[in-house]
This record gives C-alpha cells, sequence and structure tokens, in this order.
C-alpha cells in the first residue's frame, strides 16, 4: 500500500494506521514493523459507522447498536415517548428516526438464535417504552405486537437480508460480489480453527428454508424483482 501509495504522490500516515488479523489466536502479537514503523495490531475498529471484529461475527456490533438504540428512546423518554401525542404519531417518529439507527448495516449481519432473541428482547423494550408500559405490568409480548402492528426486528433484518441477496444475484456474472458469494470451496476444503460456523451465506439458506427454497432456486427467482420483492415481504409481514 505504502509503494502504490508513493507513485501516486502520497504517504501513509503510519501513527493513524492500524492492522486488524481476522480469527480468534492467542499468538497475535501487540504490533508488527513495517517499513521500520511501528504498527498497533487492533481487535476491533468502527468503519463506516460498522464495528469490524476480528472474529469476523456481528455480536459486537449488534451489541453497540442496541446500546445506542436505548440511548437515543431513552433520551426522547420525556419529550416523547411520555407525552400525549398519538400512539400512530409515535410509532411514525420511532420507525423514521429511531430504528434506523439500530438497522444501520444489518443486512449483513450473521445472526446466531442468542442474537437473534438480544434483538427481539430490545425490540419489546422500545415498543413498551413507546406505550407506556411499565416493567411490572404483566403485557404479553404478543400483545404488544398486535397493538403497535410492528413485525418482530429480526423479521425486519430478515427482509433487509434477502433484499441484498437478490441484490448480488441480478448483478452481471462477472460482479466480484455475485463470484464471491455463489463460489464453490475446493473438494478438500475444511474450516479453519477458530473460525465462525455460522456465515452470512448460510444464514441466508435458513431465511430460505422458510419459504422452502433452495439457494439455486432462489438465485433464479430473485431475477424476477416484483416477485421477490413480494416474496420477501410476505415473510416479515407473517412474523
Amino acid at each position: 500500500m505504502a509503494s502504490e501509495a508513493a507513485s501516486l504522490g502520497f504517504e501513509v500516515n503510519w501513527q493513524k494506521t492500524k492492522v486488524q488479523g481476522l480469527g480468534c489466536r492467542e499468538d497475535m502479537p501487540l504490533n508488527i514493523k513495517v517499513q521500520g514503523q511501528d504498527v498497533i495490531v487492533v481487535e476491533k475498529f468502527v468503519y463506516l459507522g460498522s464495528l469490524i471484529h476480528s472474529s469476523t461475527g456481528s455480536t459486537c456490533d449488534i451489541t453497540r447498536r442496541s446500546s445506542i438504540t436505548r440511548a437515543a428512546m431513552q433520551s426522547l423518554e420525556n419529550q416523547i415517548w411520555r407525552s400525549r401525542l398519538a400512539i400512530s404519531t409515535k410509532l411514525k417518529l420511532y420507525n423514521t428516526c429511531t430504528l434506523p439507527i439500530f438497522l444501520y448495516g444489518s443486512d449483513c449481519w450473521v445472526i446466531s438464535k442468542m442474537d437473534a432473541r438480544k434483538i427481539d428482547a430490545l425490540d419489546q423494550w422500545c415498543l413498551r417504552m413507546l406505550l407506556g408500559i411499565i416493567w411490572y405490568q404483566f403485557v404479553r409480548s404478543g400483545d404488544v405486537q398486535r397493538l403497535t402492528k410492528q413485525p418482530k426486528l429480526t423479521a425486519i433484518i430478515q427482509l433487509r437480508r434477502l433484499t441484498l441477496f437478490g441484490h448480488i444475484m441480478c448483478m452481471d456474472d462477472n460482479a466480484d460480489a455475485k463470484r464471491i458469494l455463489l463460489a464453490s470451496p475446493p473438494a478438500d476444503w475444511r474450516r479453519q480453527p477458530a473460525r465462525p460456523r455460522i456465515t452470512w451465506l448460510s444464514t441466508v439458506q435458513q431465511d430460505l428454508k422458510q419459504h422452502h427454497l433452495t439457494l439455486p432456486e432462489a438465485a433464479d427467482l430473485a431475477q424476477n424483482r416484483p416477485l421477490w420483492r413480494t416474496m420477501s415481504t410476505y415473510g416479515t409481514m407473517q412474523s
């Protein structure tokens, strides 16, 4: 990178340069030396608003987004959520101003079952604050969903994930994103130690099982944009 930048008349700022090693390894050095400069090896960093962790998982980013969303909800508690505004107005404000804070980058998340439970718990916490339901009041989660007519937050993320998948499948066959997504590993390939077992593509395949679709069938179906949009939205509305 330094040599390519030098050909354009640029110089690398080594004080601002960091290195991240992917995978959980105990022998990861604290810093490395590049062209006589010490470069720090970091475990995580924020890039374009998303937290990139060396474990290549999404749990840390989900936790970070949850904290930011809770802080945003609490900052509006007295002005909006406890006000005399109609529930429909509060929901519009919630879906327009607060929910996008959490959903930023969610279409690229790899979500485990534990992550899904945390996401739905955050969803319930936000909606109950919006409705003015106090923690000791016995109100079922299904009743909260019916009162607000909101789909589950995990279902909204699933819709965004399937939308991204359909967008990639409509790309040219030579597009890097599509080639990487549909690439088949060698027959003798084995998952490296400490690498996550859940991948984004495996998460998409779990989504497709709900629609009784295989990956090749979904790739063909995605060529029909209106049909793919209807199929993806139907799953969200049923949740």
